[in-house]
């Protein structure tokens, strides 16, 4: 699968078309390239995390990642299209700048900070007025989810940190990780909008 990292954008051996379509579509992979990194991060809690209560909210919450990855996959083919490799999305640059979390608290506080993100993302793109009825129904299902995610990764990442300063510690490590997603996806945005222009055929 070819990878799209700012120097290209290529799909299923082609150019997107430079159409709103193509823009869509670049979208779409960017959407799903972070639930199935999202994914990722989980199966690091499951190894953390092994009272009962957190195994089964984190298998809910697993399944639910990898299904909006479908949702995404599917609706990119719906379009006629396939899935793009993203060599530089939301996750991966996160992960570059965060390094690997020490313990439980920080993987659930980039967690939370992540779903944050992505549902914020979904909320901006479903109050667009010229969003197809598909499209839009993907939207309103993922973010469904998100709620409930946000809740319990939340609620956890509070008890755990009861250990370690109590709630002036949870909110010091949530604010580290906002402020350096802040500045990821300032970033990421700026490539986004490029990469949007090279397929509008805008030089740059």
């Amino acid at each position: 699968m070819p990878a799209i990292d700012g120097s290209a954008v290529v799909a299923a051996g082609e150019q997107l078309v430079p159409t709103p379509q193509g823009i869509l579509l670049l979208t779409m992979n960017f959407y799903r390239d972070a639930e199935l990194h999202g994914a990722r991060l989980l199966l690091n809690l499951h190894r953390h995390l092994l009272d009962g209560d957190s195994q089964i909210k984190l298998t809910h919450h697993l399944a639910d990642e990898t299904r909006h990855a479908w949702l995404w996959t599917r609706r990119i083919c719906d379009l006629g299209s396939t899935p793009i490799e993203v060599a530089s999305g939301y996750q991966r640059r996160m992960g570059r700048r965060v390094g690997v979390p020490s313990d439980v608290t920080e993987l659930l506080a980039l967690t939370l900070v992540a779903e944050n993100r992505a549902i914020e993302r979904y909320r901006a793109h479903a109050s667009r007025p010229e969003v197809d009825e598909e499209t839009l129904e993907v939207l309103d299902s993922v973010t469904r989810d998100e709620h409930w995610h946000l809740e319990w990764i939340e609620a956890k990442l509070h008890e755990l940190a009861q250990t370690r300063g109590g709630s002036k510690y949870a909110e010091e490590l949530l604010e580290r990780y906002r402020s350096i997603d802040r500045e990821v996806y300032a970033d990421l945005a700026a490539d986004e909008a490029r990469l949007a222009n090279l397929l509008k055929g805008v030089a740059l």
